[in-house]
């Protein structure tokens, strides 16, 4: 699917659930939030029916998102029915790694073969922290059992924040050194509710590569380290054995080359991430709506994808996306 601005439109981010065993700061309020119903959330069938009309239009690349995927009952099952899609050559999955090293044999045999771990922290104190109560050593294991199991690449996602984890950053890239990790330094973003906690606490990617470049040389891992398939910018330490990513939405955002849609648990299409702006699919779904309706409802909602986003970091100012993170799915 090529949209009005050439962008060819081939991944689907997949939202299966609001729910999240961690609280995370960046990501939910203090108090929480309010949680979307049980019968708001998609049905396992009613997402397979959305994925099915989509690679018939040609997405071929599907990642399951949360809130936390693994807490939602069911879903090793649902991530092997995705192999029933023909057009879908890639099934891939987030989690924070609670869960991880208990069903990692089992999701690797349902098919998936990519995943991505949020991890903040390298500190037992701080990930306590920053999580409000997890436990970093759980977390390890489960890294550990995946790569046991057979997944790779293993991605570490770490949202960088400013009086956090910015005295982590070296600890972090020398991960790269001895393990096969792509280690991903991701820009905080302004979302939902939580994103007033963390006004003043941004910290751009620029000031990342430059630091950790003075432990070692940084390799273009392709080209000017721009990779093909997603949003992050992939460099190598020299001799190292993994790579570490930089995804700069705020101050170098990769709009013209987003290839995305977003499906949020409650049945919501959204072209962008960091746009309010968002197509129904659950009410005429339930309603009776043909496959050839919801062709058309996911064609609309490329035909409204943005040319790019309107967050910006001019002179300190950021504007916020309404929603919360755990409903859309990061």
């Amino acid at each position: 699917m090529i949209d009005q601005y050439a962008r060819d439109i081939n991944y689907l981010r997949v939202s299966v659930t609001d729910r999240c065993n961690l609280r995370c700061t960046y990501c939910m309020p203090k108090e929480g939030i309010s949680r979307i119903g049980h019968d708001d959330i998609l049905r396992y069938e009613e997402i397979l029916r959305i994925i099915r009309v989509a690679a018939g239009m040609g997405i071929t690349k599907v990642r399951i998102t949360g809130g936390e995927p693994l807490v939602r009952r069911g879903i090793v099952e649902f991530i092997a029915s995705l192999g029933t899609v023909q057009e879908i050559t890639d099934v891939s999955l987030t989690t924070n790694g609670i869960l991880l090293k208990d069903c990692a044999e089992d999701l690797f045999e349902a098919g998936i073969r990519r995943i991505n771990v949020s991890l903040d922290s390298l500190d037992a104190e701080k990930y306590a922290r920053i999580t409000r109560g997890g436990n970093l050593r759980t977390v390890l294991r489960g890294i550990r059992k995946a790569r046991e199991a057979g997944f790779s690449p293993i991605k570490i996602n770490i949202v960088a924040i400013k009086g956090f984890n910015d005295d982590e950053i070296i600890e972090f890239a020398r991960l790269t050194l001895l393990n096969p990790y792509q280690i991903r330094f991701i820009e905080l973003m302004p979302l939902g509710s939580a994103g007033s906690e963390n006004n003043g606490r941004y910290l751009a990617n620029d000031f990342i590569r430059e630091r950790i470049g003075k432990i070692g040389r940084l390799e273009p891992v392709n080209g000017k380290g721009q990779k093909s398939d997603g949003p992050a910018r992939i460099y190598r330490l020299a001799g190292g054995a993994g790579e570490i990513g930089f995804i700069s939405p705020v101050s170098r955002h990769f709009c013209h080359t987003c290839n995305r849609l977003r499906l949020t648990a409650d049945g919501f299409l959204r072209a962008c991430l960091l746009s309010d702006d968002e197509v129904d699919l659950k009410g005429p779904l339930r309603a009776g709506c043909s496959n050839g309706g919801i062709e058309e409802l996911i064609r609309q909602a490329i035909t409204r994808k943005p040319r790019q986003h309107e967050v910006f970091c001019d002179e300190g100012h950021i504007k916020k996306c309404m929603k919360e993170m755990p409903a859309i799915g990061g």
